[in-house]
């Protein structure tokens, strides 16, 4: 008997997902991967916990970002999915129908933000079926869809609804908080502050929840992470637990844990890069000398790990002066490192603020006489500058690599280009407020409104509307 002819599938193909209303998708094939995924952009969990479903905003179109479609669909896992470049992330799994060539089976498919890729959905080996072959030098071994598919289904209007959203802080009436909560009640969000410390959680149910004060948090829309350098660790316990809520948070726990870890952060952007003050790191006492060598010799700077706001920094002007401070910080049994001094900024830095990729502000420090420290908290002054071109590059890509929707990146001046000396991930707003005259705190909200957009009305399949 004659063999019946092989499915066959290219590395990309055209489906529909119509279930979730989606008449046509471009995928990418990808046998690496096990379990397909699909954009979702807003992801909103909902209904009882024995038997879960989540919302989610997708837009099908890479080049059309107008079209939007709401899908809703039943919870079958949350799962962690590392990808590619080794982050993880914990996932909702749901499971539908995929339509392709004339034939429909189901899926599982994760969702996760995938905007900045060229395909909305990516199509794993789980998904292939016995008989199928992948051709990965070939495209579209499949009918080709349109996105023309679109066109006829019915325009839907925005729920409007205002967002709740945590900020966790254990400072509320410091500057940055109160501008924080004063504009998103502008914006008609309703917005409480949490201090972290008094947060607690339960780890190992179905259904996560943080507790506050003897009784269960709400679930919020959005987190604003304001956690202290002193409480990072159980600050970002706390932020991965709101994130298993469901909620969407500013900054992630792993971003503001690379920032904070300024050996791993500088590994990082070095590995992307990102032009530095040279920096020398060593865990062994025999190796001072040779390490202060490597970041070129004195003067140098001496910072430990865990410092902010300029404390924990320090300057070693001559070889003997270095050599004696990387010993006393050893026999404290600090971790630190020993950088460069760029002895051309002169006392000075800029502070570019950066808010979803894009600089919304800049400031220039400069220290008091007799300091080479800039921060404002060190008696620095501030003043608003224009940066470059390669500037704005610089640290738009520096809170990139660091995965910081909002960021605070400092840079030198220097003649052969900036220079990152350090990404903050919960930067104060009075100084660059003061300096640029923007609001910057509603900036932010801006932001947040835009990765947590109100949905549209959920549009029942045809199959229920039959029922």
């Amino acid at each position: 008997m004659p063999h019946s002819k092989p499915f066959e599938l290219g590395w990309e193909e055209w489906l529909a997902l119509p279930d979730l209303g989606l008449p046509a998708i471009k995928a990418k094939v990808d046998t690496g991967a096990r379990t397909s995924a699909l954009h979702a952009s807003v992801i909103e969990p909902f209904g009882p916990a024995d038997a879960p479903q989540v919302r989610f905003l997708i837009q099908p179109d890479p080049n059309n970002p107008a079209l939007e479609v709401t899908c809703s669909a039943p919870v079958v896992d949350r799962r962690d999915v590392t990808s590619s470049n080794g982050e993880t992330e914990l996932r909702y799994v749901i499971q539908t129908d995929v339509e392709m060539g004339g034939r429909r089976w189901p899926i599982q498919l994760t969702l996760t933000n995938r905007e900045s890729m060229s395909y909305r959905m990516l199509f794993g080996r789980g998904a292939i079926q016995p008989d199928m072959i992948v051709d990965a030098n070939a495209s579209f071994r499949q009918p080709k869809l349109d996105f023309a598919a679109y066109a006829g289904l019915p325009k839907k209007r925005p729920v409007k609804r205002p967002l709740r959203i945590a900020l966790l802080t254990r400072e509320p009436k410091n500057y940055s908080s109160q501008r924080l909560i004063e504009a998103a009640q502008a914006r008609g969000h309703v917005i409480e502050a949490i201090d972290t410390a008094r947060c607690y959680m339960q780890i190992g149910t179905t259904h996560p929840q943080v507790h506050y004060d003897g009784k269960a948090l709400p679930r919020y829309d959005a987190v604003i992470p304001r956690i202290g350098a002193g409480i990072t660790d159980y600050g970002l316990a706390v932020l991965r637990q709101f994130t298993n809520t469901g909620a969407f948070c500013l900054n992630s726990a792993s971003s503001i844990g690379h920032s904070r870890d300024k050996l791993m952060a500088h590994q990082l952007l070095a590995r992307a890069k990102i032009d530095m003050p040279v920096t020398a790191f060593a865990h062994s006492p025999k190796d001072t000398k040779d390490l202060i060598s490597l970041a070129g010799g004195a003067p140098v700077v001496v910072k430990l790990l865990s410092s902010t706001q300029g404390k924990g920094v320090v300057l070693a002007e001559t070889r003997k002066a270095a050599e004696s401070l990387t010993d006393a910080f050893r026999g404290l049994d600090a971790n630190f490192l020993v950088q460069e001094f760029v002895e051309e900024a002169a006392g000075t830095d800029v502070r570019a603020f950066v808010i979803g990729n894009k600089v919304v502000g800049a400031m220039k420090r400069q220290a008091q006489k007799g300091e080479f420290r800039s921060n404002l908290h060190r008696g620095g002054t501030a003043s608003t500058i224009k940066l470059t071109r390669q500037e704005r590059d610089t640290a738009r890509e520096a809170a990139k690599v660091l995965g910081l929707r909002v960021a605070g990146v400092d840079l030198l001046q220097t003649e052969k280009g900036p220079k990152v000396l350090e990404v903050n991930s919960s930067p104060g707003l009075e100084g660059i407020e003061s300096a640029t005259s923007k609001d910057i705190a509603g900036l932010i909200i801006e932001h947040l409104e835009s990765q947590v957009r109100p949905l549209a009305r959920v549009r029942e399949p045809a199959s229920r509307k039959r029922r």
